[in-house]
């Protein structure tokens, strides 16, 4: 018995051993297999692993750069704000933590139980934004709580930092500045130009779990946008804007605009409207509240886009929610905040368009008598006129089959060039066109930069309408130099005066000096640039010379500030339809006369008086802005008398009389095609950037405003040139 226990011992012996042996080859397989795959894959496994992990990562903000002045004064900046995030898994680790945390945060915000309690039902989330963009002032009271004894249960709420676009000095500039939509997209003005420069690189934080489940967080710093250092002098600005402001309580107009700028560099000092808006809140009702108003109504109803809207297809109603609309609209007995209310938001849409267009870089008008300037620049510098040569004015001038009167129906007898300046005289400027001849003329509208962009750093510029060379016929080229049928834009007549008063610099004009980083450090120097020639410096002394005397004894008078030299010319245009009494009326000037170092344009639109004809409104304000704006910009007084001036010339006064039937000689044009491309580009871009009303700003398409300067009469309208009356329309 005891033989057969220990064979049956020894045989188990031999079976473990062998199994004993497999089993260690097995495991030793094992070994070699797991070290030949970490050896071969294991970053590719770890990768896998490490993904599986929890893992999270914070969008970093960028801050947009700000824009200041030449003095470095801010006009736009970022604010730091903070959106208040709460983490359901965390608030909800016990009950005590969640009392505590929903007590606080109804307590110090403006959440509900029911808000929270909302958010909590994801209990496993570690991200829930709840409120957006509350200023330091609001978060503090709650962290000061939760830093102390009291705070100590409130867990799993934390500030994410964001930015938020704010402008300290509200309207001023509101146009040349711009605005940011959703997204930290610019729209309009230097926000809108430089939008790229401005804005800067998000930054990310990354946070996951090792292989021994420690925290590991990696940052990526955001990148700043740059900031841009414009040519605007914010004390300039508000010199202009105070001036505007006074004349628009005084006497008012469907609107006034004036540019300031620097003669010798293309600098602009200063760019203001009337029609303002706040660029912290552009979207508001404030913005548009101006052009429901009675005096401006109708200019909102006969605008194009709104016709558009309104119009009725062949067979088709107008639906009843545009024709209740426009009957609102139209009816005077409904208040503002009404017709504010009954805005539907595609309607809305056209009214913020039009509130943020910038009429000096975006519309088109005719210049009137201020483009006698160069006309005269012209002749000068081709020799077609060699300064001594007089003309006769006997109050109208026969060109072909027409009778063009000049705005002084009387006459103004013999006249020199200078006095042609002085006087203002069509006639003059007629027989002086006809001796440059079309191709001359041409050729100086093209060097002046008429009929083309200046190029300004401002998106949404209209480039105008002229005649060709191939166009200037002779009626087309005798009501050309006294400046009607051809439309300019302010930004144009202001950068080619600059360049016919400087020594012939033609400079382009810009709006942004310098662009610098964060720190200070300059990314890029913006100097003055002269693009060419426009005349000599001799024609260019000839012409300050007969420019002083149109302020000092001629047309512009009311523009003389005591104690300085100043030149100008004055402008008037008729606008369409002719002889509705409907003008624009302009001055441009510069001072001192001797050394420029300023230029003043001012345009008045529809001025609310009775006769709009005198060009003595613009001149007025022009005036206000120059005594204020010299002593600041430190321009001394050269003159030591005070000029007494010819009392016997008033303003210019603008009187169409026809004897006959209005010719259709305006010049034929549509609009421009890539401003328009601009304009949708911008409405698109604004709908892309998740502004919830989708609302954008248009200041592409060229809008022509005003038209004529003076009186034209027919005296055969069955023999009118075919080319004049085939190709001539305004283009409105």
């Amino acid at each position: 018995m005891a033989k057969k226990k220990k064979r049956f011992l020894e045989r188990m012996q031999k079976k473990l051993f062998i199994i004993m042996i497999f089993i260690t080859a097995f495991f030793l397989f094992l070994i070699g297999k797991v070290y030949w795959i970490n050896k071969e894959s294991g970053n590719k496994y770890e990768k896998i692993v490490l993904a599986q992990q929890s893992y999270d990562s914070i969008e970093i903000p960028y801050r947009r750069g700000d824009i200041l002045d030449r003095n470095g004064t801010q006009l736009a900046t970022s604010e730091k704000v903070y959106n208040l995030i709460m983490e359901p898994k965390n608030v909800l680790q016990n009950d005590t933590v969640k009392a505590a945390t929903v007590s606080a945060l109804t307590q110090f915000f403006s959440l509900t139980e029911e808000e929270i309690n909302k958010a909590l039902k994801n209990e496993t989330s570690l991200y829930k934004k709840m409120l957006k963009k509350l200023t330091y002032d609001e978060i503090a009271p709650f962290k000061e709580f939760v830093a102390s004894e009291d705070g100590k249960d409130v867990k799993g709420v934390w500030f994410e930092n964001e930015y938020k676009r704010y402008y300290p000095h509200g309207n001023l500039a509101c146009q040349a500045i711009g605005f940011v939509v959703g997204g930290n997209v610019g729209q309009g003005g230097i926000e809108g130009y430089y939008n790229t420069e401005l804005n800067g690189v998000n930054g990310r934080e990354y946070g996951y779990l090792t292989e021994d489940m420690t925290l590991e967080r990696t940052t990526k710093a955001p990148i700043n946008g740059y900031n841009v250092i414009s040519t605007i002098d914010a004390n300039a600005q508000n010199i202009v804007e105070k001036q505007i402001n006074k004349f628009m309580k005084e006497t008012g107009a469907r609107n006034v605009s004036a540019l300031v700028m620097d003669p010798n560099s293309g600098e602009v000092l200063a760019m203001a409207n009337s029609n303002r808006f706040d660029l912290n809140e552009p979207y508001e009702d404030s913005t548009i509240r101006y052009l429901l108003e009675d005096e401006n109504i109708d200019y909102l109803l006969n605008d194009q886009e709104v016709i558009n809207y309104f119009e009725v297809k062949n067979g088709e109603t107008l639906p009843e929610e545009k024709s209740s609309l426009k009957a609102v609209l139209e009816n005077g007995n409904v208040s503002v905040d009404e017709k504010l209310n009954s805005l539907p938001e595609d309607f809305r849409l056209i009214c913020l368009n039009k509130a943020w267009r910038n009429f000096i870089i975006s519309d088109g008008f005719e210049p009137g008598s201020t483009y006698k300037t160069f006309t005269i620049a012209g002749a000068l510098e081709d020799g077609a006129l060699l300064g001594d040569e007089t003309f006769y004015c006997g109050g109208n001038y026969e060109v072909e089959d027409r009778v063009i009167n000049c705005h002084n129906h009387a006459g103004h007898g013999m006249v020199t060039i200078s006095e042609s300046l002085m006087y203002s005289c069509n006639v003059a400027l007629m027989q002086i066109a006809l001796k440059e001849g079309r191709s001359t003329f041409a050729k100086y509208q093209d060097t002046f930069g008429f009929g083309k962009r200046t190029n300004v750093d401002l998106a949404g510029e209209a480039s105008g309408i002229i005649y060709e060379s191939d166009r200037l016929n002779p009626v087309e080229l005798a009501t050309s130099s006294f400046g009607q049928g051809l439309t300019v834009t302010m930004m144009q007549i202001g950068t080619a005066f600059c360049s016919a008063i400087n020594g012939g610099n033609y400079y382009e004009p810009h709006m942004v000096k310098q662009i610098t980083d964060e720190n200070g450090g300059i990314i890029n120097n913006i100097e003055p640039t002269i693009l060419r020639k426009t005349i000599s410096s001799e024609t260019s002394s000839a012409l300050r010379e007969a420019l002083f005397e149109v302020v000092d004894a001629g047309t512009a008078q009311k523009a003389k500030v005591e104690g300085y030299t100043i030149g100008g010319k004055t402008g008037t245009a008729e606008k369409l339809p002719r002889g509705n009494g409907k003008y624009l009326l302009s001055f441009i000037g510069f001072a001192p006369a001797e050394n420029p170092q300023v230029v003043v344009y001012v345009t008045v639109d529809e001025p609310w008086v009775e006769d709009q004809a005198s060009s003595g409104l613009g001149t007025i304000i022009a005036h206000n802005i120059f005594e204020e704006l010299l002593p600041y910009m430190n321009i001394y007084q050269t003159e030591t008398e005070e000029s007494k001036g010819d009392p016997d010339v008033g303003d210019q006064e603008a009187t169409p009389i026809y004897e006959g039937e209005v010719p259709d000689d305006e010049l034929a044009g549509e609009e421009d095609a890539t401003t328009e491309e601009i304009a949708e580009e911008t409405n698109t871009t604004a709908q892309e950037s998740g502004e919830t009303d989708g609302t954008s700003q248009n200041e592409g398409t060229t809008d022509t405003v005003g038209e004529n300067s003076d009186g034209i009469t027919e005296e055969n309208t069955d023999n009118q040139n075919e080319d004049s009356s085939e190709e001539q329309s305004v283009a409105e």
